[in-house]
């Protein structure tokens, strides 16, 4: 039995396991990623948890097959560099030479975001595909592109950036500093934006009562009004869903994707989120007459796609 360790680098935790060849995480760790900080430190925190995962499994570093990292931000896959992540400060910094050599284990390096996809696509929701589009609705929009079985990042490994594609001209603001983007509607933080807007414009409604009652706005909000038969809440939801469907048909109409997931903490709504979003995709494919359309899905290994991406990284970059 072969082993992989997969190394999932987040703003807040770094998440290390032992994955075996049937895609199982076998043992685990988890540290702090208290960034930013100095790199070196951060590279001390990751190789610690490396070992701790390896000591959990009862192996050493030298019975590892390949490492694999997934990290935030334009990861270089012929250095090995990390050449800019916002969220950990780092500039440059040669983490996939560094790591393999503190391990001695021949090491791969991936953006998260494209590791969590080509987690979905081993061993998850997207299993048996050969193309696949991995969209994760979170405080932003994260997503990655499988295609022949292959992460696709484009020439200057930044590609995949689907959350910051424009769906509404001098629309709303977006981190990125455009207007408009897919993220700033249809990450969560979009939809807590849209039921805040609404929930100041109809102050009667059930929807603003429980953002009172909570004391803050979360993403189920919306949901759990409508769910009462809240007006305010079906209007939140249905223009999420109007945005949403826009940015997946636009991913659809350029890759037509064997199966296109979505995760997320939104997706939890299932199927009062899914049915009538693949209505609304559905009259707005190109592709609606083919014999084959893509197929819609909610992503099924949560937190754990990172891990089992990063460790599978070996099979995406043979």
């Amino acid at each position: 039995m072969a082993y992989y360790l997969g190394i999932d680098i987040g703003g807040t935790n770094i998440a290390c396991g032992i994955v075996n060849d049937n895609c199982e995480i076998i043992a685990r760790s988890k540290v702090k990623t208290n960034a930013p900080r100095p790199y070196g430190e951060i590279l001390a925190d990751i190789i610690r948890g490396a070992k701790l995962a390896c000591e959990e499994a009862g192996i050493s570093p030298s019975e590892l097959d390949s490492v694999g990292i997934g990290c935030p931000g334009t990861c270089n896959q012929d250095t090995g560099a990390v050449e800019y992540s916002n969220n950990l400060g780092f500039v440059n910094v040669p983490l996939r030479p560094d790591v393999e050599k503190a391990l001695g284990v021949k090491t791969f390096l991936g953006n998260d975001a494209d590791a969590a996809a080509y987690g979905e696509y081993c061993a998850g929701a997207a299993k048996g595909a050969e193309n696949a589009v991995v969209i994760t609705l979170g405080t932003g929009v994260g997503s990655g592109i499988i295609i022949g079985g292959k992460i696709y990042s484009g020439s200057n490994f930044a590609g995949g950036e689907i959350g910051h594609t424009v769906i509404s001209v001098d629309g709303r603001p977006c981190t990125c500093g455009r207007k408009g983007c897919f993220e700033a509607y249809s990450s969560a933080t979009g939809l807590v934006n849209i039921t805040r807007d609404y929930a100041e414009k109809y102050p009667a409604s059930l929807m603003a009562k429980l953002i009172k009652q909570d004391g803050r706005i979360s993403a189920r909000t919306a949901y759990a009004a409508m769910k009462q038969g809240d007006e305010a809440g079906r209007i939140v939801t249905d223009e999420y869903v109007k945005y949403l469907a826009v940015g997946i048909a636009n991913v659809i109409n350029i890759f037509q994707p064997d199966v296109l997931c979505i995760g997320g903490g939104v997706c939890n709504e299932g199927d009062t989120l899914l049915v009538p979003l693949k209505k609304a995709v559905k009259e707005q494919v190109y592709s609606k007459n083919s014999a084959k359309n893509t197929e819609i899905v909610i992503c099924s290994l949560g937190n754990d796609a990172g891990i089992i991406g990063a460790a599978m990284l070996h099979r995406s970059c043979k």
